[in-house]
């Protein structure tokens, strides 16, 4: 039997296993543990670090920040350690896909951005260090923490090929696409320039 036609079924175990891992919305779970509200009720309404820092609690915006990255992170190691590259590959754009499109949450789920960190930082640690500092540095010039994700984004692909990573090239400029079309609300705004600033409490 040809070895695509083995590794097909994995690979679709893996697809799973990444979309389910990626779809838990750990910033409505800790929103509702804390005591913090309804995050579709708050700000945007987006299921993000950024809009539960809107809550006001530091803490739980930490949390969804470090747990939406780390699902992300999971998916990646988990089938490499298990499987094979290509099976981290898959893993990691379904938990990507599982986060911006949960099925729990009719598919109404976040931008991506702390989970795409997270993918950066697993698919190869150099890169994910890079987008991470990417992020940053466009924050503390912008103060606008959409620009600071696309960027970020878009920097994705750029620095897998800088690094020597470019097996997973085309795996970031897809993902930097997705984040790019869950974001197309920000950037209306951020051309007409009523995109909000970090920490504002509304947008």
């Amino acid at each position: 039997m040809p070895a695509f036609e083995t590794a097909m079924p994995a690979l679709m175990i893996w697809a799973v296993v990444g979309y389910l891992l990626g779809s838990i919305p750990f910033g409505m779970v800790l929103s509702k543990l804390m005591g913090l509200g309804n995050l579709r009720e708050i700000g945007s309404g987006n299921i993000g670090a950024t809009n539960v820092l809107r809550t006001g609690s530091k803490k739980a915006a930490a949390l969804t920040l470090i747990l939406d990255g780390g699902k992300g992170a999971v998916a990646v190691l988990i089938a490499r350690a298990m499987a094979s590259e290509d099976a981290a590959q898959v893993a990691g754009l379904m938990a990507f896909l599982g986060h911006c499109y949960p099925v729990w949450l009719k598919f109404k789920g976040g931008k991506g951005v702390a989970t795409f960190l997270g993918l950066m930082l697993a698919l190869a640690w150099p890169v994910g260090i890079a987008c991470c500092l990417t992020w940053l540095a466009t924050a503390a010039v912008s103060r606008i923490s959409s620009l600071s994700a696309l960027v970020a984004a878009a920097s994705g692909a750029v620095w897998m090929l800088v690094l020597g990573y470019g097996s997973a090239v085309v795996l970031a400029g897809l993902l930097a696409v997705i984040v790019f079309a869950r974001h197309h609300e920000n950037i209306a705004r951020l051309r007409v320039g009523t995109e909000p600033k970090i920490g504002a409490k509304k947008g």
